[in-house]
């Protein structure tokens, strides 16, 4: 259901703030990324609840530079942005972002605002903004209190890891189940939850959101996550490695409820149809295994080769296609996979039908090109879903 959004802005304010539009659309990303190295270094203690790594490849900085620039085109009604407010906040409940977090970050954003753009601003700019951070704040708040309400649990319960099962080469999951021995809820096929992970001699806590792999309905929840390489410019990924190399059987761990606005729509008979790349698998791997026995549905998984397929033995259905960028000799001796190279349109709409529900999750790289194949095929927008790991972007 769309929100509704009256704004309380006046007119005057409401016109000098959608003048900014074309500064934003120019300076955006240089306003958030001072916004954040400045707030971050004088309130340190929000790194525990930043991704550091999103900051330094730049995506936490460009994710919030395309809101602010989305929020100032609507000004007039937010209600425009509510659908990907929606997304945001379903993550900011999963991170346990409260109402006394948003004066901070318009405090830090407004000083970002004026600092980049200098004389380009004046009072009465930065005075407009001030009111419509306020009126885009609300906007939040609301949103996240209905989904604090309506969450099985808030902030963080407590679950043991009952079982650590290696994957791949890349991926191993993790079972968990309540410390309490209480129940569990049940949980959209396709949502996530959030750890907070405490790393020994790391001065943060790191807050991460992982895919359940799992249908719902089980005594456990289960995440399969990779261990995230790192390069020259951006370190290995700090929560997949504790996760992979230091957290075992036994051990326990804080976990937010289940939330994510990606998920299987089960209102429709439409068949089904899975695109995943690499660990992208992950949220769709539910999607499969609670409606395989239900309605029509096609699994296509693209892997760099078999050695880093995750999950391989779940992929047990009829309408399953796997395939690999590389195979590696083992793979092409044991007939591992149905085609080699990359999953393209002419090979897509041969083993698919084309009246179906679309769902896909992987690289960046993948999803521009499943998002442009399904485009260029037809499919309407209301078939078309996907999920981004990571800030959410623009496909």
């Amino acid at each position: 259901m769309a929100t509704q959004v009256t704004s309380r802005l006046d007119e005057r304010t409401r016109e000098i703030v959608k003048a900014t539009v074309p500064v934003l659309a120019e300076h955006g990303e240089a306003i958030t990324t001072h916004f954040y190295k400045r707030m971050l270094t004088e309130r340190p203690e929000l790194k525990n609840y930043f991704n550091m790594t999103h900051q330094k490849d730049g995506k936490q900085p460009r994710a919030l530079a395309n809101a602010v620039y989305a929020a100032a085109s609507h000004i007039d009604d937010l209600s425009a942005i509510a659908p990907a407010a929606e997304t945001i906040a379903e993550k900011h409940v999963s991170l346990n972002i409260r109402p006394e977090h948003y004066p901070i970050i318009g405090e830090y954003l407004l000083k970002a605002i004026k600092e980049v753009l200098g004389d380009a601003v004046d009072e009465e700019v930065i005075d407009a903004w001030e009111l419509a951070y306020g009126e885009i704040a609300d906007l939040f708040i609301s949103i996240e209190d209905g989904k604090y309400k309506a969450s099985a649990w808030t902030g963080y319960r407590l679950f043991t890891i009952h079982k650590k099962v290696k994957e791949s080469e890349e991926i191993t999951s993790f079972y968990l189940k309540p410390e309490d021995g209480g129940s569990l809820p049940s949980y959209r096929p396709g949502q996530y939850i959030g750890i907070k992970a405490d790393i020994p001699d790391y001065p943060h806590t790191q807050r991460r959101q992982y895919s359940l792999s799992d249908a719902p309905g089980k005594d456990y929840l289960r995440i399969s996550v990779k261990r995230e390489g790192g390069t020259e410019e951006i370190p290995a990924g700090l929560v997949s490695t504790w996760l992979h190399d230091q957290v075992q059987e036994g051990d326990v761990v804080p976990i937010s409820a289940p939330a994510g606005d990606f998920y299987l729509n089960e209102s429709t008979s439409r068949p089904v149809v899975l695109l995943s790349g690499g660990v992208g698998l992950t949220p769709l791997m539910s999607m499969y295994k609670k409606t395989r026995d239900e309605r029509d549905v096609y699994f296509i998984h693209a892997a760099r080769n078999g050695g880093v397929h995750g999950l391989k033995e779940e992929m047990d259905g009829e309408q399953t296609y796997v395939i690999y960028e590389t195979p590696s000799e083992e793979d092409k001796t044991l007939a591992a996979y149905d085609k080699a190279g990359y999953v393209d349109l002419d090979w897509l709409r041969n083993v698919v039908p084309k009246e179906a529900d679309f769902y896909f999750c992987g690289p960046e790289g993948f999803m521009r090109a499943m998002n442009g194949a399904l485009h260029e095929w037809g499919i309407p927008d209301e078939q078309v879903n996907y999920e981004f790991f990571g800030p959410k972007g623009t496909l």
